[in-house]
């Protein structure tokens, strides 16, 4: 039982409303659908789920219009509702920021960040970016030429000679190393495919658009220095983005860095002052572009973006490195063990939450279908009254809960056993309050068809769906998929995961009893705390044999994960759930952001062996599934 499950009084704007907060909690990247709250705010009042169809509807009490209601739908609203402020540039980048998260989690750029990247590889990226950055010059020659105002092509003038002093930065790191990149080494595949979508954007060939090629009136040109702008803005931005992350990781105490000086170039105020220049030109520049033209730029800044993964991805990397994860060892040797929490890893809200949504919503609809429930059931307004108050009481006894099992004094060496002990506490708690939801007779009556209906329209984290994904179908990858919850119902989890392939996870959770597919109100329970969990998981890893070939993954968010946290080989953290890291914190243990410490395990990797050892009393933090799918998976 978690403490997010009590609907609001009005039913259905909670479903929208506590997915879009979860949302932008996990990532405050996705600010700009703090606008989509007053879009949702002004539905009209009575939303509801229609169970015979794919998508739900909403109804008013004062006209008979209906209208449909679909993820795309709120996005859009999200979208359109967004701040003024918020230039096309910005709007870009947010949508696509985790193809960055993609980009720096190279094994180019982590080697990079470490300081222990073969020259050899450095040297030939130096030699590619040259290659790059001429044909970036020559890009912005066109642009100006097509730029219409005066002010634009003075603009257009200036990023090109910022780019002219790019390459001088080049040349410096050329007389250092003592070679000629634009010599000896040609452009590579990944490097032509870039340039050449530069140039053909830059005049005017762009895929899709009328009148390709066509370049005559002053608008027309115009046009197309908002398109050239497109493809060119990406790069600027995932540089001074890629400059920071990785200038944060500098020791300003270490002078032995290889590569500071490129860092600090990409970190630094001029270049991020380049950044936004583009950025604002591009804006600019879009102001007088249709919808569909509109539509054209941001494809062409999404093409950019993946070019730029697959420019740092062809990067040939001649060490040994600690990413993608299944390629740390020899994984013909080695099978992948993934386990995953469900509620708020997976979800942005939780099951609770949602089971609540069901009982309440299904009640009308059964009395109105005049079909006798063996059953009987509340009224929508005594289980709204129930869910409030047994919500309320959860959370005060959890929060009573958290504080009765820290210590007295904070544990300065990480700690296991205590902690084990401690979270002992919670299985109590957790059956207790799991009592009271069954005794009060809310999960009565509920359809395990309204159900797994309910699980199919539920939104995962963005990423979280389509890393399961690629995993199954990675046929070269030996790896089990493990869902382990405190759900009260296994049944929701599954039909969540029901397409895409991914009824091959294997469902970790408690059960509803049914009578004829009606619920009876009981659960059958079968994980209800953290001891609870980490048995599960030691079970299925000793089922799988114990020959030391296994790698474990844990992904989780809450306290309730800790300790398979701990147990596994890798341990990552979704979101930033304050009790977890409080009560882990307060037993000596570590929260490390993913990226950091990969920096850092490709410092002391020497090639032959990494360490993940669990029980370390190191946790990784991320704040995207994009994180988890780069990390171990690669792009």
């Amino acid at each position: 039982m978690r403490s997010l499950f009590y609907p609001s009084k009005d039913a259905g704007f909670r479903i929208i409303s506590a997915s879009v907060t979860r949302f932008i909690a996990l990532d405050p990247s996705k600010r700009l659908l703090r606008s989509s709250f007053s879009a949702v705010r002004f539905l009209p009042r009575h939303y509801y789920f229609d169970w015979n169809r794919t998508t739900s509807t909403t109804t008013t009490t004062t006209t008979t219009t209906t209208t449909t209601i679909t993820k795309k739908t709120v996005a859009a609203m999200a979208v359109k509702a967004a701040p003024d402020e918020e230039g096309i540039a910005r709007r870009f980048w947010i949508k696509f920021r985790n193809e960055s998260v993609f980009a720096m989690y190279t094994p180019f750029v982590v080697c990079l960040a470490s300081g222990k990247l073969e020259l050899e590889t450095f040297r030939h990226y130096i030699s590619q970016d040259v290659h790059f950055l001429r044909v970036f010059v020559k890009a912005y020659e066109l642009a100006e030429d097509c730029a219409d105002d005066d002010d634009d092509k003075s603009a257009i003038f200036e990023l090109r000679k910022n780019v002219m002093e790019e390459l001088k930065m080049h040349n410096s790191f050329v007389q250092e190393w003592g070679f000629d990149p634009a010599t000896e080494i040609s452009a590579s595949l990944a490097t032509l495919k870039y340039t050449n979508f530069l140039l053909a954007t830059a005049s005017g060939k762009v895929e899709g658009e009328k009148g390709h090629g066509k370049i005559a009136t002053p608008f027309e040109k115009t046009k197309v220095a908002a398109y050239t702008l497109s493809a060119m803005t990406p790069c600027m931005r995932l540089y001074a983005f890629l400059g920071k992350e990785l200038q944060a990781l500098l020791d300003p105490d270490d002078g032995s860095h290889l590569y500071k000086k490129w860092i600090d170039t990409y970190a630094s105020e001029t270049f991020e002052a380049s950044a936004r220049q583009t950025e604002e030109l591009l804006d600019k520049l879009s102001v007088s572009l249709t919808g569909e033209e509109l539509e054209v730029m941001e494809k062409l800044y999404h093409q950019a973006m993946k070019l730029e993964i697959e420019f740092f991805t062809a990067q040939p990397i001649v060490q040994r490195t600690i990413v993608p994860f299944t390629r740390v060892l020899d994984l013909a040797d080695y099978h992948l063990v993934l386990f995953s929490d469900f509620d708020l890893t997976c979800t942005i809200v939780d099951s609770s939450a949602i089971l609540a949504e069901i009982a309440i919503l299904t009640v009308p609809k059964a009395d109105q279908s005049g079909m006798e429930n063996p059953l009987p059931r509340m009224s929508s307004a005594d289980l709204r009254n129930t869910w409030s108050v047994l919500s309320k009481q959860y959370t005060e006894e959890y929060e009573q809960c958290i504080e009765s099992i820290m210590p007295s004094e904070k544990v300065h060496e990480f700690n296991y056993e205590d902690l084990s002990k401690a979270l002992e506490n919670l299985l109590d708690f957790e059956k207790r309050a799991n009592a009271r939801v069954i005794e009060s007779g809310v999960l009565k009556g509920l359809n395990l068809e309204d159900i797994k209906k309910a699980g199919e329209r539920l939104i995962l984290q963005d990423g979280c769906a389509g890393f399961f994904q690629t995993v199954v179908k990675n046929e070269g990858l030996k790896a089990d998929l493990h869902v382990l919850s405190y759900c009260w119902c296994d049944d929701l989890i599954r039909s969540a995961f029901s397409s895409g392939g991914l009824s091959v996870l294997n469902v970790h959770a408690n059960q509803f009893s049914y009578e004829e597919s009606i619920s009876t109100g009981e659960i059958i329970m079968k994980v209800e705390s953290p001891l609870d969990k980490v048995k599960a998981f030691k079970e299925i890893l000793k089922n799988r044999g114990d020959d030391g070939k296994n790698l474990s993954i844990y992904i989780g968010d809450s306290v309730g994960d800790l300790l398979c946290l701990l147990e596994a080989d890798v341990g990552i953290v979704v979101g930033s759930s304050s009790s977890l890291r409080r009560v882990g914190s307060e037993f000596g243990v570590s929260f490390v952001p993913l990226f950091t410490g990969l920096v850092k395990k490709q410092k002391e990797f020497d090639g032959s062996s990494c360490n993940w050892k669990g029980l370390s009393g190191i946790l990784y933090t991320v704040s995207s599934w994009a994180e988890i799918h780069a990390f171990i998976l690669g792009h």
